[in-house]
Order: structure tokens, then C-alpha cells, then sequence
């Protein structure tokens, strides 16, 4: 019998959509019975406001007022919840308040009306812009000779953007112009939709995109909770070591931290040496703390050049340029993406005393007096845009010692999680968060789970790795070392994948390194080399040696994969499912990770694993498919399972390769490092001992053995039950 979520309560699981233009509110509700049928416990969308024309993503919303039509419309939207409420599925909304689309044309009205009256507009006051510095400029011409003089903005060159724009900004795209949601008015106006679906029962959850862009962002989640008082998640990107603030009434964030340790569990530490020595032979940084110094300052002196001066302009010092300097230094130091003060002035602190400007110290005085103050709220919303800007989408495609670990959340220099590490942070998430999403794939990663899985075997084989690719790299170098090195992985990462996925994935790695060529700098003839390179490999003299490397990974991959995935599903937290992860899915970056989901074969996989099918771990995937179906249906229909927290260690020499732990009636087991396992000459006689029970493989329907020789012999992770748990229950 299915648990029903109280009000406000959270999902047992959430299944992402991406909502497209060829993928609408209609196409979601044909498959609302497969979801369903899979086990997921809410439906979780991706933004479905009025967006710009063509939007393949839904970031770029137009119109907070209304749903958006190019996916159905209203009528479309109502369909779809009639669908999710009657399959008993919970839906969750991603909603963006940090910013809206805009442009020079009247696609937004809200836009158009301060382009039209200026202050007096009665919307100038949703958009953060700075009306003393002039008419709002507009870098939208082509070039300089398309500048236009309007009454209350100047068209410019778009190349002026980046020092001279005077409105607040998403990151550096001039075409998303952020909203003052902290002021009441605003909040209403752009959430009333929303929470008039929140209030019918028509969302029953929320996500939260970029808080860190908010002015208050711990005024402004107090605020939606108050009024939508649903299961409420942050998209807030969090330290290897740091925590949500307290005072935040949020059930945690979407999970990147758990995507960090759970990935992290399969990566052996033991590889960091020879990853370390390969990357110096081929010239790749080894220093990531200076790499990501290194690109945080050429964030702030470039892209982020605005809304430096914007800030600095408020720092009570009378030399300019060293507040300026002061500024930018400060940003760049901030050991988290930023502080949320009068709370974590610990992280306020570190960045400060890394600074040496004469006019930090004025700078740290003058927001210590006034926190909540415009310098200090200032300083706090662009200090995240300096980091994700700088260490996310420049320095991970400079530190390209070992890919694995270049993902959103997380943490470069920290090679791999130990088990001990895992367990505690687990058992906190367990004690303190328990209602956060947790992800392994998400619409933002760099790449998909299941590359990562694969990667992680190379960690298990480094000497053997730096052997192939030094030979590989003689027949085909590119001529830039940390993409060289980003190449080679990728490659087998994602193997096998098409020349052109290929080079559409190293155009946006080199343009977002930002060393060779930019997005707005561009190197032909380099871009073109490396355009040529997946195609060349491919059809050269080292194909046929990287095709059998590639497929000498694939199996331990799948081991990795099946790992991490029953990990994810089973420890504390309520874990996502990415759109079409459910199979093998070797996905690199956006867009490559939005294209679309055949949910004809998984309905297809898993009719014949409802009839009692147990598939071979092969290429179907349909092993995982197995694996996310058992788990996600008891965590929907068993909810009381998923309690408590312990670890369970197995004994004997091979015993580490096994890792395991308890919930309440439920042991879930998982292999890692299995080249080492492989090389051991498999388990052995170690053993797991099980808590008191009479225990039962879900995905198997065997009792369950404590010799994990048997336990684990036909697939590398196990779902236990306590059958007299059952017998109890019923």
C-alpha cells in the first residue's frame, strides 16, 4: 500500500523533466504512468513559466504571470496535474527568482515598461538597476556604429557589457536582468502564479534556483515557506566542509554536497599519485588553489568588471582604484561562494584577511558595521558569481588532472571520499537533513553519473592509463595541455560517442577555459584543430587500441554505476532521478545532457522486469533499471525502511571493497574499487555480517548470504529487507 506524504512533507523521490518546446506538458503526461510504474515518488519540473521563444531550458522566464504556452499553456499544465494526481505522485516546481529575460524588444512587458518610461515605469523598481549612473545601457548592438540615444536607455556595443553595464546581472549574461524579489511587492508579483498552484495542491514541492543571487536570500526562503509552506529545496552549492544556515527554514539543498561524497565513495585515493605525474608530464596545473585564484581573478577583471566598480563605488575609502582592487581580491578569497551575514562570518573573515588592499580593511569595517547594509549585500550576491564563474566554468576546464572530480559541488584537490568520511556525513544527513535532495545527475553537471562511474575506474589504473594515452597522444596532441588531458578522458569516459557529440563538447571545455579562445575572443585555426581532433581519432592509426581500452573499463564501470546509483537511492536524503538515468546514460555537458529521453525502451525494459525478468549486467542498462525500480518502489511504498543510519563493515582482506550500511529493516550493499577487487582475485571468504533478520535480496529474491562471494554473484550491489519486518508489518 502506497504512503501518502502529509502537507508540506516530502516526496519519497523526485524524477527530473526537462520541459522543451518539442518536449511539453502533454508529452510529461504520457508517461506519467511509466514514472509512476518505476517507482518515483513526484514529478520534478524544470521551469514551466512563460520563457523566451524556443527556450530549451526555461531559465530565461518572461512572464512569472502565467504558464508558459509553447509547452501547453494553462489548459496544458491543468491536464498534466490531473495525470500526477491521480497516479498519486507528488509535483515539484523549479522556480527562479533571482532574474528574468530581457532585451532591447518587448518580449518581456515588464521590461519594455522601464525601457519605455525610465524610473517612472512602475516596474523600475523590480529590476535592480543603478538609475543614478544614467540611462540604463543596453549592450545589445552589434557593434559601435549601432549605438542608439532613447530617453531613458542607450543601445551599446554588447562589447561595453562587462565594465560599463549599469543593472544587476545572472553571472555575466547581459540578456537575464536580476529581480528585486526581497522587496514585497516584487515577491508577489512574481510568485502569485505559483503559489495559487501551491495553494490548490497542484505543487506540492518547490526547488529554488540561485539563491546565492538574492539579496537576503535567508528573508527570502523564510518568506516562501510562510506562504507555500510545501517541502522546499535551494539550489545553494555548498563547500566540501560547509552547512546551510541555521536559521534557514528549507529541507536542504538539491544535493550536489551528496553527489560530491557519494561519487567521490568509488574513486580510489590510491590513483591520485600517478594522476598528479601525468598531468605534470603533459604541462596540465597540479596547483588548484592557484588555478582557481588565478581564473576568480580574470573573472573579476573581465566578465565581472561592472559589477566590481558597482560595489566598489560604495566603499568608504577615497582611492578608487584600490577599492576597486579591495573589492575584487576580497571575492576572489571567499573559501565558500558567499558568506550570509550577520551568519558565517567565519567565511567574511577568511576572505578578508586574505586581501591586501589598504582599502580591504575600510571595506571589512564598513560592512561589519552595517551587514544587512547595500556594500555588504552587494559584495555577498556577486561573490557566488565570481566562484561559479571562476572555479566552476573556468578552472575545472583548467585542473583536468582527474575529471571525475571537476563536478558542480565539487572538490578537485580532494581525491575521492573515504568510507569513514561517507558514513558520517551520511548518518548528519540523516540527523539533520533528511527531507534534502540528494544527485548524481543534474541538468548542471559537467557530466553524466555514469561517466563518472567509468572515469573512476581509471583512478584504479593510472600507470596503465598514462602508458595508453601517452601513445595516443603522440599520433594525436592538441595543442593545449589541460584540454589535451580533458580530451582523452572524455573520450573513453563516454565511450562510444559520435565525432561531432565529441566536438561539440571540446568548443564549449576550450572556450570556457578561456586559455586559448573565449566565447568572445575566438582562435580560429586553434578552434578548428580542435574540432577536427574527435573525427581524426576516431579514423586514425590509434582507434582500434583506445576502442579496446575503452571497453576494457566499460564492465568495472557498470560495477561504479550500479554502485553509486544504489547508494544514492538508499541512504538518507530523497534522491532525483535525473530525466532517462534510470539506463546507462553517458552524457557529457548541456546541451548534451538535454537530448531526448526514449521512454518507449524503458517502458518496454521494465514491463519485462515487472514480469519477474533479472537482466545481465550488459549494455541495455536495463541492470540498473532493476536496481532504481526496486529501490525507489520500496522507498515509495515502505517509507518506514528508510530510517536511522549505521554502518556495516564486512571482514577479511577484501572486505574494504565492500561498503554497507543499515537503515531500519534495510541493508543495501555496494562493491567498490572493483579492478582492485579483480586483481585480489575477487572476495574470497569475507564476509558481511548482517544485523539479526531474515534477510532477502530485493533485486535477486534470495535469501541473503553473508558471504559476499555468493551475495554478490550475480550483481555487484545488493537491496536487503528484514522478511520478518514484513511478516510484522503485515
Amino acid at each position: 500500500m502506497r504512503s501518502e506524504s502529509s502537507e508540506g512533507g516530502a516526496p519519497a523521490s523526485t524524477y527530473r523533466i526537462q520541459f522543451t518546446p518539442d518536449f511539453t506538458f502533454a508529452d510529461a503526461e504520457a508517461v506519467v504512468d511509466y514514472l509512476d510504474a518505476l517507482g518515483v515518488g513526484a514529478l520534478y519540473a524544470s521551469p514551466v513559466l512563460e520563457a523566451v521563444p524556443g527556450s530549451t531550458h526555461g531559465y530565461d522566464v518572461v512572464d512569472p504571470t502565467r504558464a508558459r504556452d509553447e509547452l501547453g499553456g494553462e489548459s496544458g499544465r491543468l491536464a498534466l496535474h490531473a495525470a500526477v494526481k491521480r497516479a498519486g505522485l507528488g509535483f515539484v516546481l523549479d522556480i527562479v527568482p533571482n532574474h528574468m529575460a530581457v532585451g532591447p524588444d518587448d518580449v518581456n512587458q515588464w521590461w519594455w515598461d522601464v525601457l519605455q518610461h525610465g524610473r517612472d515605469s512602475r516596474y523600475a523598481r523590480f529590476f535592480d538597476i543603478d538609475w543614478d549612473s544614467g540611462p540604463l545601457l543596453l549592450p545589445f548592438a552589434a557593434d559601435e556604429a549601432s549605438e542608439e540615444e532613447h530617453a531613458h536607455y542607450r543601445l551599446v556595443d554588447w562589447r561595453r557589457g562587462n565594465a560599463e553595464l549599469n543593472y544587476r546581472r545572472f553571472f555575466d549574461i547581459t540578456t537575464l536582468a536580476a529581480v528585486r524579489v526581497e522587496d514585497p511587492e516584487v515577491f508577489e508579483a512574481t510568485h502569485g502564479e505559483v503559489l495559487r498552484w501551491v495553494a490548490a495542491g497542484e505543487v506540492t514541492g518547490l526547488r529554488v534556483d540561485h539563491p546565492d543571487g538574492l539579496a537576503d536570500p535567508g528573508g527570502y526562503v523564510r518568506r516562501l515557506k510562510e506562504r507555500a509552506g510545501v517541502w522546499l529545496v535551494v539550489e545553494k552549492i555548498l563547500g566540501a566542509d560547509e552547512r546551510l544556515p541555521a536559521s534557514w527554514p528549507v529541507d536542504g539543498t538539491t544535493g550536489y554536497d551528496a553527489l560530491r561524497e557519494v561519487c567521490g565513495l568509488f574513486v580510489d585515493p590510491a590513483g591520485e599519485a600517478g594522476f598528479t605525474a601525468l598531468a605534470e608530464e603533459f604541462g596540465v596545473p597540479t596547483d588548484f588553489a592557484a588555478v582557481e585564484h588565478e581564473c576568480r581573478t580574470l573573472v573579476t577583471d573581465t566578465i565581472l568588471r561592472a559589477e566590481v566598480r558597482r560595489i566598489a563605488a560604495l566603499v568608504d575609502h577615497p582611492d578608487r582604484a584600490q577599492a576597486e582592487q579591495a573589492v575584487a581580491e576580497v571575492m576572489v578569497a571567499f573559501p565558500v561562494y558567499r558568506s550570509y551575514l550577520p551568519e558565517g562570518l567565519d567565511a567574511w573573515a577568511a576572505a578578508v584577511a586574505s586581501a591586501t588592499s589598504p582599502a580591504a580593511r575600510a571595506l571589512d569595517r564598513q560592512v561589519r558595521a552595517d551587514p544587512r547594509g547595500e556594500l555588504a549585500t552587494r559584495i555577498q550576491q556577486t561573490s557566488g558569481m565570481v566562484v561559479a564563474k571562476g572555479t566552476e566554468d573556468t578552472a575545472f576546464y583548467r585542473f583536468t588532472r582527474f575529471a571525475a572530480l571537476n563536478e558542480v559541488g565539487g572538490a578537485p584537490d580532494r581525491f575521492g571520499v573515504p568510507v569513514e568520511e561517507f558514513h558520517s556525513r551520511a548518518a548528519l544527513r540523516e540527523a539533520g537533513s533528511p527531507a534534502a535532495m540528494t544527485a548524481l545527475s543534474t541538468h548542471d553537471t559537467k557530466r553524466s553519473e555514469d561517466v563518472r562511474a567509468r572515469l573512476a575506474v581509471l583512478a584504479e589504473m593510472p600507470e596503465q592509463w598514462a602508458e595508453h594515452v601517452r601513445r595516443w597522444s603522440a599520433a594525436h596532441p592538441i595543442d593545449e595541455p589541460s584540454l589535451h588531458s580533458l580530451a582523452w578522458q572524455s573520450l573513453v569516459g563516454a565511450w562510444p560517442i559520435t565525432a561531432d557529440r565529441m566536438s561539440a563538447y571540446l568548443d564549449k571545455a576550450a572556450k570556457e577555459s578561456k586559455v586559448r579562445t573565449t566565447w568572445v575572443d575566438h582562435d580560429e585555426e586553434f578552434e578548428a584543430a580542435v574540432a577536427a581532433w574527435p573525427e581524426q581519432v576516431l579514423t586514425g592509426p590509434v582507434a582500434a587500441e583506445v576502442a579496446e581500452f575503452a571497453e576494457r573499463i566499460v564492465r568495472p564501470g557498470w560495477s561504479n554505476a550500479l554502485g553509486q546509483k544504489l547508494v544514492q537511492l538508499t541512504a538518507p536524503g530523497v534522491p532525483d532521478v535525473y530525466q532517462g538515468t534510470e539506463l546507462w546514460d553517458l552524457s557529457l555537458v548541456d546541451p548534451d545532457n538535454r537530448r531526448p529521453v526514449d521512454y518507449e525502451v524503458r517502458r518496454r525494459l521494465l514491463a519485462r522486469i515487472e514480469d519477474g525478468w533479472l537482466p545481465d549486467v550488459d549494455d541495455s542498462g536495463a541492470a540498473k533499471l532493476l536496481v532504481v525500480h526496486r529501490a525507489l518502489r520500496l522507498r515509495r511504498d515502505r517509507p518506514e525502511l528508510f530510517r536511522g543510519y549505521r554502518p556495516l563493515a564486512a571482514t577479511g582482506p577484501t572486505g574494504p571493497h565492500a561498503v554497507a550500511f543499515e537503515r531500519t529493516g534495510l541493508v543495501a550493499v555496494a562493491t567498490r574499487l572493483p579492478v582492485g577487487l579483480a586483481n585480489a582475485g575477487g572476495w574470497g571468504d569475507a564476509e558481511l555480517p548482517l544485523p539479526p533478520g531474515e534477510w532477502t535480496d530485493v533485486l535477486t529474491g534470495r535469501p541473503a548470504a553473508p558471504r559476499l562471494a555468493d551475495l554478490l554473484d550475480h550483481y555487484p550491489v545488493a537491496l536487503l529487507v528484514d522478511q520478518r519486518r514484513d511478516r510484522q508489518t503485515d
